[in-house]
Formats: C-alpha cells, structure tokens, sequence
C-alpha cells in the first residue's frame, strides 16, 4: 500500500498489512482477532484505518482464495489481490517473518499487466453495477484513481502510485 511505496498521508491512508498465518483462521481465531482489531480500532490505532487480511500459507499461492480480512471495523472474507501481491512483491517489506519476495513468486511487467486487468475485470466491474455502492463519497475518488492507475499499469507494466494516479489523470 502507500506506506510502503512511499506515498502514505497521515489522516488520510489507511494502512494495509497483510499477514501470513500457519492454519486456517478457525472460529477461535476469529474471535480472538474480532477482538484484538476492536481494541486497536478504539485504542492506538483510533483513526489509523489499519486493516489486515489474514492468509493461510497453504492458500498462499491461490490467488482466488478468499481469506479473513479486517476492514472499516469489520471482518469480511476477501482474496489477496493479484495487484496486492504486486504491490508486496514490488515495493512491501516485513514488519515480522520472512519478506515478501521469500514467500511470493517474481512479479513481471506481463504479471503486473495481467494483476491490472484482473481488478479492472473484476471489482470494478462488479462495482459498475451497484450503484448504491457510488453513494459512499470514498468511491468515486477511488474509482478515478484507481481506472488511471490501472490504465497505466497495463499500458507499461508498472504500479503507479494513487498521487502519480491523480496527476496522470490531470495529464490527459
């Protein structure tokens, strides 16, 4: 995410972890994560957005696998993103563990382009038709951004960053 490649705004980016668990997240897990998350949410993490997927390392490499991820105050099922795996290849580093480029395979200009088309194909797609969706005011900038972001990426193979995103889009 932005904090990692350098583009993170205080108050304004949300935080983005990812971590690599032994074993799925069972029931007792995910009791004991609902709570840790609240107590961070209203503790020191109050207005940080920290949010976390949670990914079994024997799902690692399928990349549709939906995994726990805390978000917005709740836990949800989402995948590891083919553009979230770019973004950790590329430019994420460990807090605690190995790194990323120990545990994910080497991220191609063809990968990036494929990563791109597949969030483009696939959540904003699904996105375009929920209108309800849009009425969120985070939306419609996150949806600008993130076309001119993908749109770079699959013209050159490379993640721009959503500043470098706003300003493409200002370019055109």
């Amino acid at each position: 995410g932005s904090l990692a490649t350098g583009d993170y705004v205080q108050g304004v980016s949300d935080l983005d972890l990812v971590a690599l668990v032994n074993g799925p997240v069972d029931v007792d897990r995910t009791a004991i994560l609902m709570t840790l998350h609240r107590e961070l949410d209203e503790g020191v993490g109050a207005g940080q957005d920290l949010g976390c997927v949670y990914v079994d390392s024997a799902q690692l490499e399928d990349p549709e696998a939906s995994h726990p991820m805390w978000t917005h105050g709740s836990l949800v099922s989402r995948k590891l993103s083919r553009v979230a795996r770019a973004e950790l290849v590329l430019y994420g580093y460990q807090v605690f563990g190995r790194p990323p480029t120990d545990v994910l395979p080497p991220m191609s200009r063809t990968d990036v382009r494929e990563a791109a088309r597949s969030e483009l194909a696939g959540y904003w797609t699904r996105a375009a038709g929920h209108p309800m969706w849009w009425l969120d005011p985070v939306m419609p900038d996150l949806g600008l951004t993130s076309m001119a972001r993908g749109r770079y990426a699959m013209s050159t193979g490379e993640l721009l960053t959503k500043t470098s995103a706003i300003e493409e889009a200002n370019a055109l």
